[in-house]
């Protein structure tokens, strides 16, 4: 059976490719998986239609036999576990990249959510301004372990996997803070990722989106 993911009908980052359906279409591309995409509006996330799918009323879903999945660490570690590609055969390395994948969604990207929230939702707080620079001050200190982990590695762990899938979409919501830049290191792995044949596809499809709702 394809597997059917939800999307947002009007992409908030206006094509950027930053919206977190992008982790589950890049995931699917890499497998080679073909999946159906339900797009949906802002004012349909909050009706109760999608939330039996999705409680919280965000996107993506995953749709399949049956199965339905939210949370895109949930839904990236299903397809790798059920496709070859993005997990490694190796019993210990697989842990080591399902580890990856927790650390990329917990340890990294919390802080980098604490900026965009910083800057959008609290831009008109009196204390937004006095509160930037510690929020970047703890992404700066992630960053700078991160980068010592990967050092002059192409992946964080041997091989391309699930992990490094997740980590590039994460760090790509720093694209246009600048913090990413201070890491030279990071900014390449960020490259490699967003060449990959498989990231093309994914993103072109969801700019593909964008295009045709600035269309309507």
């Amino acid at each position: 059976m394809t597997p059917t993911i939800t999307a947002f009908e009007r992409s908030p980052d206006r094509g950027r490719g930053q919206s977190r359906d992008m982790r589950v279409r890049w995931a699917l591309e890499e497998v080679g998986q073909p999946y159906d995409v339900r797009l949906v509006s802002f004012a349909a996330m909050k009706q109760p239609a999608h939330l039996a799918l999705q409680p919280f009323g965000q996107i993506p879903t995953y749709e399949e036999d049956g199965l339905v999945l939210f949370e895109t660490g949930a839904i990236v570690l299903h397809i790798a576990e059920r496709h070859a590609g993005l997990l490694p055969d190796d019993a210990n390395a697989r842990a080591r990249a399902i580890s990856w994948m927790f650390c990329a969604v917990n340890t990294i990207e919390g802080p980098i959510l604490e900026l965009q929230t910083a800057k959008f939702a609290e831009a008109n707080e009196s204390w937004t301004e006095q509160r930037l620079p510690m929020v970047k001050n703890r992404i700066r200190h992630r960053l700078g372990q991160l980068s010592t982990c990967i050092g002059d590695a192409e992946w964080l762990d041997g091989a391309f996997s699930a992990g490094d899938l997740m980590m590039v979409t994460v760090l790509r919501r720093l694209t246009i803070s600048g913090l990413l830049d201070e890491y030279p290191n990071l900014a390449a792995y960020v490259a490699r990722g967003e060449a990959r044949p498989a990231f093309q596809r994914a993103f072109d499809a969801q700019f593909a989106v964008f295009e045709a709702s600035e269309e309507k």
